[in-house]
């Protein structure tokens, strides 16, 4: 693998205090969400489900949009 090809985008899972949320997913992103768990595991040398990524590539993906962070702004300023 190259350096580049070893590192994923969600990176090493942090610890942190937890609230259920049930949520339905169509079944290929499940499997995605699995075979992303089982290459994560490989990166990261720790074993992981898909369960447990989804809070932080939720949260990766919420730190990421700029458009919700403007409105956010906006919204505190108004």
């Amino acid at each position: 693998m190259t350096k580049r090809a070893s590192r994923l985008s969600l990176g090493a899972l942090p610890r942190s205090d937890a609230v259920k949320l049930t949520v339905s997913l169509p079944a290929d992103l499940k499997a995605q969400l699995d075979d992303y768990a089982a290459m994560h595991g490989r990166v990261y040398q720790l074993p992981v489900d898909a369960a447990s990524l989804v809070p932080h590539m939720l949260a990766a993906f919420i730190a990421r949009d700029r458009g919700f962070k403007s409105l956010m702004r906006k919204e505190k300023l108004g």
